[in-house]
């Protein structure tokens, strides 16, 4: 007991023994001892009850806390956590609601965190403080993927593994995480193919001008066209490209792949092989799309706003000149990536050898050049020149 304490206790037993003898009022008692009248009739009713005992300090811990998180509940929020070392109060809080059903008492996600706190379960989530930025999404499923590849990294055999991903930007579901060789067309198209066929077409496909589909000289300011790009294009599906050194135009990637960092990436200290790595994706994005609450869709998961494209993948590729008016005058594209009209050589583009491309009347001579829907530029004869072996460019838009 401290000195503090004894010297209360003290004082308290002198203040009865003085009533006890009666020589003073109440009131007078009360002003010489320093307390309220109120205070001196509650020491005097705990001795008369309780004895010298009564005059001790009491907890004012109430007996009962109807706020207090039921162990059971907080037991509940702390599996979750270690479960899904990244989620915090509302994450947690959503899943606990979906588990107790409708009109159950759940705590507020500032309750639960609260119980991560204290067991010291706060911190490692994704990472925070990127710059405010102005949010859009497409209106339908399917009217838009994002695809990109995360930033590769090493196995323990030696060899590296690229993650390929792409989400749907209305839902934001995972179409496709896969643990990949490599950056290349060979590795990328039989997994859109497989993609095709399970979830259908996608109007557009946007990603940024890296390999498979953007590389070429001057890339960044006119995204080349590769054999992948005309693929999709022969599928009806338009490719397009996020703004040169703005990752931001492809923010829910951007997003996506912080968030397969803090739960995947950083939760495995070693990657044995692409199998192990695949084993981990697959897990992963069954929780991703079905189980994880996102806060940008209300809490609820990108499964339940992802629904599949009207648009089946064609097992037989279409026919290019299927796309052509009955008007065009169509060229074969040369080894070059060349073609000709008017005695003078234009360039379309290396991936387009062996390609045939239309010819359409514009305006003032002109013509604009297509690949099936695709119009790739627009020939100006009064801008060419006849200069041998020069290529002149398609004027772009």
């Amino acid at each position: 007991m401290s000195w503090r304490i004894r010297d209360l206790m003290k004082a308290r037993e002198e203040f009865v023994e003085d009533m006890k003898r009666g020589s003073l009022s109440h009131a007078e008692t009360c002003r010489r001892h320093g307390i309220s009248r109120r205070t001196g009739y509650k020491w005097l009713a705990r001795d008369g009850s309780e004895g010298g005992a009564g005059l001790a300090d009491r907890s004012r811990r109430p007996h009962l806390s109807p706020r207090r998180t039921a162990a059971e509940l907080e037991r509940r929020v702390v599996e979750i956590r270690l479960e899904h070392p990244c989620w915090g109060g509302r994450k947690i809080r959503e899943i606990l609601l979906r588990a107790a059903g409708p009109g159950s008492a759940v705590p507020a996600a500032s309750t639960v965190t609260g119980i991560l706190r204290r067991h010291g379960l706060l911190g490692g989530g994704t990472r925070a403080g990127a710059g405010a930025f102005v949010r859009f999404e497409r209106g339908e499923p399917n009217d838009l993927w994002q695809m990109d590849f995360k930033g590769h990294f090493a196995l323990a055999g030696g060899a590296r593994c690229h993650p390929l991903t792409m989400l749907d930007d209305h839902s934001r579901y995972d179409l496709v995480l896969a643990a990949c060789t490599g950056e290349t067309r060979t590795i990328v198209q039989p997994l859109l193919e497989a993609a095709f066929r399970r979830y259908g077409l996608p109007r557009q496909i946007l990603c940024d001008h890296g390999s498979p589909w953007g590389v070429g000289p001057g890339a960044e300011e006119r995204p080349a066209r590769t054999g992948l790009s005309l693929w999709l294009m022969r599928l009806g599906i338009d490719l397009i490209h996020g703004r040169p050194r703005h990752p931001q135009t492809q923010g829910k990637e951007e997003r996506f792949h912080r968030t397969l960092a803090a739960e995947v990436l950083a939760r495995e200290p070693v990657w044995k092989d692409l199998p192990h790595c695949q084993r981990e994706f697959d897990r992963w994005a069954r929780i991703y799309n079905e189980v994880r609450p996102h806060e940008s869709l209300g809490m609820k998961t990108p499964g339940e706003h992802y629904r599949l494209s009207p648009r089946s993948y064609p097992e037989r590729l279409p026919e290019v000149e299927g796309y052509y008016l009955d008007d065009d005058e169509l060229r074969k594209v040369r080894s070059k990536g060349e073609i000709t009209f008017g005695n003078r050589t234009y360039a379309v583009g290396q991936a387009l050898a062996g390609e045939v491309v239309a010819l359409r009347p514009g305006a003032a001579g002109c013509r604009d050049v297509y690949y099936c829907w695709r119009k790739l530029g627009t020939i100006d004869p009064a801008r060419a020149t006849k200069d041998k072996g020069y290529q002149n460019r398609l004027i772009e838009g």
